[in-house]
């Protein structure tokens, strides 16, 4: 399937002066002039790029996404016996969850400035050696600051490589940015539940420590590097540009037309931002709150170790076909209120489960909350439709994004510090129950059919 996605993903377009199109990767001559020049000299580059090349960057996509949370999901299945290990009180152990979107928001504003100066295969490439380094150490450095520094350098390269893997897609993949975010997304949502569905079982494998459990981690993103390699130097995206063609080419082989110099959006006088940037803060509040807590939540309640790590592994692993679905039938339909609301809904059942029965329909549980946190999707689609540019959709992006992961860092603390004074989980579910309200309600907001650009120009 990767080998027949990679052919089709990366198939680009030449124009020739006489206008017609075909594919780079099939055609060996351009007619120039209304005669027929041979381009056998440009037609090997591009079969080369088009078979291993773009298979090769196809298996780093999806390995690099397999390892954009499995850092988060295996702590959050052996939380109890890090904090045992380490003597973390519940307030700590909150601040450890609170820890990746606080890497997001600081390191992930950089990722842009790392890539134009060394290109952004080199930076994902380091980003999943930073990965490998943070999570081979962080258990056996000994010490809370030792572990939240590790667990700090795993993140950096997890915010990184989270920023500009859709970037990778857009520049390589530009006729194919659909299939390629869905087959990322699913790699991501993938991985997210092996490591909450696995971490147990493999811990108890390995003699029963919670150190080589967490530890055995590395070795995804050890592997997601050798991919990468080949691409550290690659700053450019491939062209293929027949020769005697009568305009430049762009990295998708249609005609580069040099854009008019537009100033940039006032975005935070447009409502719509500021509705999706609260939006896309409470889902990911409520997706760390889940990756960091639940499975000890599962486990408080009387159900075992390796039960709870395979309901957060259901929770998660409801991404993988909703990351397909979710942004298909937002794009059909002019409000995305309707979707927001039924994902609200799912959450607010769940949560209720949760609270009043959370061992007798914990599998009912589990996947309502898979599918209430399946707003990150559909977050994604809204910041694509609720601008009409593609600068308008950077900066949309940006500013909802930072601005999301500054507003999700005080959750899962918060979670952790109620948890401790109050004894129970009674306080942290109330809490989480009523931010699904305000996440509803500006999601609504957020999905109204209008643009930014247009609030801003008001």
């Amino acid at each position: 399937m990767m080998g027949l996605m990679a052919s089709d993903e990366t198939r680009t377009e030449t124009r020739t002066e006489t206008g017609v199109q075909a594919p780079a990767e099939t055609r060996t001559h351009a007619r120039v002039d209304g005669g027929a020049r041979e381009t056998s000299a440009e037609a090997p580059a591009t079969r080369a790029w088009t078979t291993w090349t773009t298979r090769l960057l196809v298996l780093g996509i999806v390995l690099a996404a397999m390892n954009l949370r499995p850092a988060i999901t295996s702590l959050g299945a052996l939380l109890e016996e890090v904090r045992d290990g380490l003597g973390m009180s519940g307030s700590v152990a909150g601040l450890l969850t609170s820890v990746p979107p606080l890497c997001f928001a600081v390191f992930g504003v950089t990722a842009p400035r790392l890539a134009r100066r060394f290109g952004p295969g080199a930076v994902v490439c380091a980003g999943m050696v930073a990965i490998t380094a943070g999570l081979l150490i962080r258990p056996y450095v000994g010490g809370t600051g030792g572990f939240l520094a590790a667990t700090a350098l795993a993140l950096m390269g997890i915010a990184v490589s989270n920023v500009l893997m859709p970037v990778i897609v857009k520049r390589y993949f530009p006729d194919r940015v659909g299939s390629m975010t869905g087959l990322y997304s699913m790699a991501l949502a993938f991985g997210t539940s092996v490591a909450a569905a696995a971490t147990v079982p493999v811990t108890n494998a390995l003699g029963g420590h919670w150190q080589p459990g967490l530890a055995v981690w590395a070795v995804l993103p050890a592997l997601a590097v050798v991919p990468w390699i080949p691409f550290v130097r690659n700053r450019k995206a491939p062209t293929s540009t027949a020769p005697g063609a009568s305009s430049p080419r762009t990295e998708g082989g249609q005609a580069a037309e040099k854009p008019a110099e537009q100033p940039p959006l006032r975005i935070t006088r447009s409502r719509t931002a500021w509705a999706l940037a609260v939006f896309f803060g409470l889902q990911a509040t409520a997706a760390y709150i889940t990756m960091g807590w639940m499975a000890q939540i599962f486990r408080d309640s009387g159900v075992s170790a390796g039960t709870a790590g395979l309901l957060l592994a259901v929770i998660m692993v409801m991404g993988v076909p909703l990351a397909f679905v979710i942004p298909r039938v937002a794009t059909r339909l002019p409000h995305q209120g309707p979707i927001v609301l039924v994902l609200g809904v799912c959450g607010l059942a769940g949560y209720a489960g949760l609270y009043f029965a959370p061992v007798g329909g914990a599998w009912a549980w589990a996947l309502l909350l898979g599918v209430s946190n399946c707003a990150f999707p559909l977050a994604l689609t809204m910041v694509g439709m609720r601008a009409r540019t593609g600068a308008g959709v950077a900066q949309l992006s940006a500013f909802a994004q930072s601005t999301g992961y500054l507003i999700s860092i005080p959750g899962p603390l918060l979670v952790g510090v109620l948890y401790q004074h109050s004894g129970g989980w009674g306080l942290p579910i109330a809490l989480m129950s009523a931010l699904m309200v305000p996440q509803i309600v500006v999601g609504v907001l957020a999905g109204r059919d209008r643009t930014v650009e247009d609030e801003a120009a008001r």
